[in-house]
Parts: C-alpha cells; sequence; structure tokens
C-alpha cells in the first residue's frame, strides 16, 4: 500500500506521515460528530446550507469517507463500516426523535455519497502508489 512516506508527500510533502495521518484522522471524526449532531439534533437547531438536502446528504458522506478512507488506508472493513454504518444508523435513530423522520431515499443517499467518497479515498492513494512506482 503507502511507503512510509505515501500520505505525506501526498497531503503535505516534506512533513512526517505520522502527523498528517492524525491530522486527518481527527477531521473524519469531526466531520462524524458534525454530521451526528446535524442528524439528532431538532429541526430549528439544525446547521444547513442554501443547498438541496439530497447534496447536503451526498456531499457530507463523501467527505466523511474520503477523510476515513485516508486516515486508515489498511483497515477497509472498519472505514465501510464506520462510515456506511453511521449513515443507516442515524436515519434509523431520526425514528426515534419526535421532530425529526428517518426515509430509506435519505439513508440511500448517505450511502451513497459515503460509498463515493470511500471509492475517491481509494483512488488518491492508489494514484498516489503509481505515481511513486513511475518516478523510481
Amino acid at each position: 500500500m503507502l511507503g512510509k512516506r505515501g500520505l505525506s508527500l501526498l497531503v503535505f510533502p516534506g512533513y512526517d506521515v505520522g502527523m498528517v495521518r492524525r491530522i486527518v484522522a481527527f477531521a473524519a471524526w469531526a466531520v462524524l460528530i458534525f454530521i451526528i449532531y446535524a442528524t439528532i439534533s431538532p429541526i430549528g437547531e439544525r446547521p444547513s446550507m442554501p443547498a438541496s438536502t439530497t447534496f447536503q446528504h451526498l456531499a457530507a458522506f463523501a467527505a466523511l469517507g474520503a477523510l476515513f478512507c485516508l486516515a486508515y488506508p489498511r483497515q477497509m472493513p472498519l472505514v465501510c463500516l464506520i462510515v456506511l454504518g453511521s449513515a443507516l444508523s442515524l436515519e434509523l435513530v431520526q425514528v426515534l426523535t419526535p421532530d425529526r423522520h428517518g426515509r430509506v431515499q435519505d439513508a440511500i443517499e448517505k450511502i451513497s455519497g459515503g460509498a463515493a467518497g470511500i471509492m475517491a479515498g481509494r483512488a488518491i492513494l492508489y494514484f498516489e502508489q503509481a505515481r511513486r512506482w513511475f518516478q523510481s
């Protein structure tokens, strides 16, 4: 997979890969916490963007998937469980919240965004590895 400095060269040339991976992991967990807050908070307190909810679902979970994939590149089953499992479980939790509603369409949008983000993260890792192969 990634060499000793692969992710650091990809994101921050000249920096230690351990530090970069910790920053990306922190960002991934922070995005997940924000998504949880936005999903289960009362509808009046929910942050929103001037975009459709479909776009919000896709973008949030795509970012989440890509970040987790880059943070934990050798733990793909765990990444899929966290990203796709949170998409499904957060919709189920909305069913229990009195002023929110969980919908199958929203779950599909979130799972699709998460899967796209994971694939984008894997593509980034793959192309970084391929770039290093051709430089040698």
